[in-house]
């Protein structure tokens, strides 16, 4: 993906003064009074005042371009940005990779804050936080660096926080050493220091931390050890915290003894796709970050066709069996296509990335003239859960109730008479252009609240998800309103095809 970063303001230092407008000399009449007249005023008003940090007008903020996503930089201004910024994070999007793809949309955008270019934006903080859940680690960090970290704590720690876990913290511990005041962790301080060479001041640092009680007892021995490691030699081992934070991580990282991601928050496995660590290790973190949409599909192929898997079981047969599937389209054999893409299928489906293996392969299969009925089928219900799914309705393998209706579905108009269960019908009444809106999402459309309405819409969908049809078809219906049609369709493909 290609993310923009948004233009800044020029420069106004070289200007003369009187190209500030509350600088300029006063005018020769208008407001000016006579020479000799008392100022005189027939009546008193508390003005209304306007605060913004100087130098720091509110600029769109994100990866992409609106151009890009048809979003306008005003999504979320005339929301309520504590509202928002509880949507953003909670919005439940695991169970559906169409409602992930719109939330990234959301998150990367180039959009307006809430508050006046305010560093610590609720909104702007929560779309970092919500990314940091995804895993989009890199991305999340992009997006506080184009923020300026150095404005504001909050931004500060978040960037920190993705710069430890990506391993790329040379230049945000820079900053923290120029601008100490960032951050009220000792812990990092030490960490910087020590990272950039300084190990004295590290000691010193540590040492009165440790003194004052500024500091844990657990992460203080743990910076000990990272700081004195020939004078710990021998020592107990340290205890391993339930929740170690992303400093925790690396410093352990650092003394010879990482810690499992598996266990960890998604962010966690971030730190695992970088060359240092194992292959089984970059699989296993790629494979769980892909269930939540953060790395691309074809860096998941990179990292299975790396080199041939050393064992059997788990997900070694999961490498080698699409390994035999990429090898069999390269050649363009259809017994050899035929024969691995049910396994390759099966293996896929069982760690819930079918449609990420619908993206890598719906196109090479497509080209591929099956005669096997069931390979057909397959072929088709591959497609219709890929980007390519109005494609692979071109050309379905039969043409009974279920196709028919999966087609009206691929051009969002699924016919209900052909609706075979209360969810199909469901998802048919959120396409019917006659249903009408929720009251509540009719009033944020009017008031130009409509991503709030596109969070609430997601919302509803997963609880649409999990049976309430009612919710299914306002979410659809909602969607369909707000122009977002394609992932409605694809969003209500994957619910109905995806064996979950």
């Amino acid at each position: 993906m290609l993310f923009a970063a948004s233009a800044t303001s020029g420069s106004t230092q070289d200007q003369p003064l009187s190209a500030i407008e509350w600088l300029a000399p006063a005018p020769e009449d208008g407001l000016a009074g006579q020479p000799g007249e008392a100022p005189v005023a027939d009546t008193v008003e508390d003005p209304e005042i306007a605060v913004s940090e100087l130098g720091a007008p509110a600029l769109p903020v994100g990866l992409v371009p609106p151009s890009a996503t048809g979003f306008s930089p005003d999504l979320f201004t005339r929301s309520d940005p504590t509202v928002t910024a509880r949507l953003i994070r909670q919005v439940p999007v695991r169970r559906n990779p169409a409602m992930q793809r719109l939330l990234y949309a959301l998150l990367l955008t180039e959009t307006l804050g809430t508050t006046g270019g305010d560093p610590s934006d609720p909104l702007l903080l929560a779309r970092i936080d919500r990314l940091m859940d995804l895993g989009a680690v890199d991305a999340a960090q992009s997006l506080a660096e184009l923020a300026d970290p150095k404005r504001s704590p909050e931004l500060f720690e978040r960037w920190f926080e993705a710069t430890l876990l990506n391993g790329q913290d040379a230049r945000s511990c820079s900053t923290l050493l120029s601008l100490p005041g960032l951050t009220t962790d000792y812990g990092a301080r030490v960490f910087c220091s020590t990272r950039l060479g300084d190990w004295p001041a590290a000691a010193i640092i540590l040492d009165n931390a440790a003194i004052l009680g500024d500091i844990d007892p657990q992460k203080a021995q743990l910076l000990d050890v990272f700081l004195h490691p020939e004078l710990n030699e021998g020592s107990p081992p340290l205890t391993v915290p339930r929740a170690p934070d992303a400093l925790t991580f690396r410093l352990f990282e650092a003394i010879g003894e990482p810690l499992p991601t598996a266990p960890l928050p998604r962010k966690f496995a971030t730190a695992d796709l970088r060359d240092i660590v194992g292959w089984k290790a970059q699989l296993e973190a790629a494979e769980r970050l892909a269930r939540s949409g953060a790395p691309s599909a074809n860096n998941l192929l990179g990292l299975y066709t790396e080199r041939k898997p050393a064992a059997s079981g788990g997900i070694w047969d999961r490498v080698e069996a699409v390994q035999q599937l990429d090898a069999a389209l390269s050649i363009g054999s259809v017994d050899a296509v035929q024969k691995t893409l049910p396994r390759a299928w099966a293996h896929m489906r069982d760690a819930e990335l079918e449609v990420v293996f619908a993206e890598i392969f719906y196109r090479r299969l497509a080209q591929v003239a099956l005669t096997a009925p069931d390979a057909q089928h397959l072929v088709f219900r591959i497609g219709l859960l890929s980007s390519d799914h109005a494609l692979a309705a071109q050309n379905p393998p039969d043409v009974g109730p279920r196709a028919r209706y999966l087609i009206g579905l691929t051009q969002g108009a699924p016919d209900p008479n052909l609706a075979s269960s209360d969810t199909a019908a469901a998802i048919a009444a959120g396409f019917d252009p006659t249903t009408p809106l929720p009251e509540t999402i009719q009033a944020l459309f009017q008031e130009g609240r409509l991503g709030e309405a596109i969070l609430l819409s997601m919302r509803a969908f997963d609880r649409g998800a999990r049976g309430n049809t009612a919710q299914l078809t306002d979410s659809l219906a909602t969607l369909n309103a707000a122009n977002l049609g394609d992932t409605a369709r694809r969003a209500a493909l994957q619910l109905l095809l995806l064996e979950r």
